[in-house]
């Protein structure tokens, strides 16, 4: 096979939709060997903040000298982007390799999902490359997502709020107890929930597990001042930090992985002071609070719930602007009217598209969830001609935000700087 029908076949296992359960993971694993077993792992949970998290410890592990893998989802323009090994994207040609190779091993009767699928390759892809460590994102959930048959270092779930509540439950007990379905058997825990049931329920799971537990707000701190960050915890501390992730919303994100790093030292790993301070500062994750420049300000961040968005509202407060003009696309099976609700009441222009994907909501369907919160708007089902239309719109000292999806802030990208962000052959 070649790129584009490679691709072709791996998305085309979307067909057998999510599936949640291990086995089948575990049976593509053993067929290939076990490449996980022995290996050293970073596990990282959460609703919000993960692929965060994931880019300063990846970022920070690279300057220490390590060899790093990253395995992240979803990806915002080239499916390349799901594995890479200290920044490098894999390779077509290995794109090819590995399908193919994954493919000559399974079992017929028992097809995979893609995250299966993908998760398999990327254990696989690692131990080949020969990484020191690896630091895994996971899909959805915990408990029974793919990527919870590694046995990690370090364990880290950012947050906990409703989301994907057909799959994970319809309360926050619910959702935490999948989430600290991570937590393993004496592996150390970072916690970003600082209150409520979600918390109570991730320390009861540590503790039944054996598993030492450091809270956010409780055993490590971050402040930011006029100098940077300030990060206090697991017997580290830095003072005027400066992150390459903007957004203020990042401080928290910036010191679960701080934390995570405490742990490593204390299994071992040499990280220097000097590795944590050019690890924050040269971490870049696009599409987070992503600013472009070109004839217009336009910032691209992918919030696609209500706390992300919120948080995004919260981080605007730090820019200036004059009028601020949404363009915004969101899946279908998000909370559309509160995501709408926390931004719309913000702009000057709203305008409703969607991205060139299957899961994305009919811009019409988002104009009517959104008519008590938005003032002027426009309705523009391509996302290209949406961009240009706010492009011509916005004046001088105006804002474009481009938001709602990854999916929206990815295509948005392969628009704005084609050359950087180059899409598959299909997508």
């Amino acid at each position: 096979m070649d790129y584009a029908s490679t691709l072709r076949h791996l998305f085309g296992l979307q067909k057998f939709g999510i599936k949640f359960g291990l086995n089948s993971t575990e049976n593509l694993l053993r067929a290939l060997g076990n490449p996980h077993l022995g290996r050293r792992y970073i596990h990282v949970a959460g609703t919000n903040g993960k692929g965060s998290v994931c880019t300063f410890l990846n970022q920070i592990l690279i300057e220490g000298g390590y060899k790093v893998g990253f395995y992240s989802s979803p990806h915002l323009v080239t499916f390349r982007e799901r594995f890479r090994v200290n920044n490098e994207y894999i390779t077509e040609e290995e794109v090819v390799h590995y399908t193919e190779k994954i493919m000559s091993i399974l079992n017929p009767k028992e097809p995979p999902t893609f995250f299966e699928f993908t998760t398999a390759m990327a254990l696989d892809y690692f131990k080949d490359k020969g990484t020191h460590i690896d630091i895994l994102e996971v899909g959805m959930g915990g408990r029974l997502d793919a990527t919870n048959v590694v046995v990690p270092t370090v364990s880290v779930i950012t947050n906990v709020s409703l989301e994907h509540k057909e799959y994970l439950g319809d309360t926050i007990e619910k959702i935490a107890f999948e989430k600290a379905g991570i937590i393993k058997e004496g592996v150390p825990l970072v916690a970003g929930v600082e209150k409520g049931p979600a918390r109570d329920v991730i320390l009861r799971v540590a503790t039944e597990r054996s598993a030492p537990c450091y809270l956010l707000g409780r055993d490590l701190w971050v402040r930011r001042g006029k100098g940077g960050y300030s990060f206090k915890g697991l017997g580290i501390s830095f003072r005027g930090l400066q992150s390459g992730l903007k957004g203020n919303y990042q401080g928290r994100n910036m010191a679960l992985a701080l934390a995570a790093v405490g742990l490593l030292k204390k299994a071992g790993y040499e990280i220097k002071e000097e590795h944590v301070i050019k690890g924050v500062k040269n971490a870049f994750w696009p599409g987070r609070f992503h600013m472009i420049s070109d004839s217009s300000r336009i910032l691209l961040d992918g919030a696609h719930n209500p706390n992300a968005m919120k948080a995004l509202k919260k981080a605007l407060e730090e820019v200036l602007y004059e009028r601020l003009i949404v363009v915004i696309g969101i899946m279908a099976d998000k909370e559309k009217r509160k995501i709408l609700r926390e931004i719309l009441p913000l702009a000057h222009l709203t305008i409703f598209t969607r991205p060139a994907y299957y899961r994305a909501e009919d811009p019409h369907v988002l104009m009517m969830e959104a008519k008590e919160y938005v003032k002027n708007h426009l309705l523009i089902g391509d996302l290209r001609s949406a961009i240009d239309e706010a492009k011509r719109r916005a004046e001088k000292d105006d804002l474009i935000l481009i938001t709602g999806s990854l999916f929206t802030v990815g295509e948005a990208l392969s628009i704005l700087d084609p050359h950087t962000y180059r899409p598959d052959p299909i997508r």
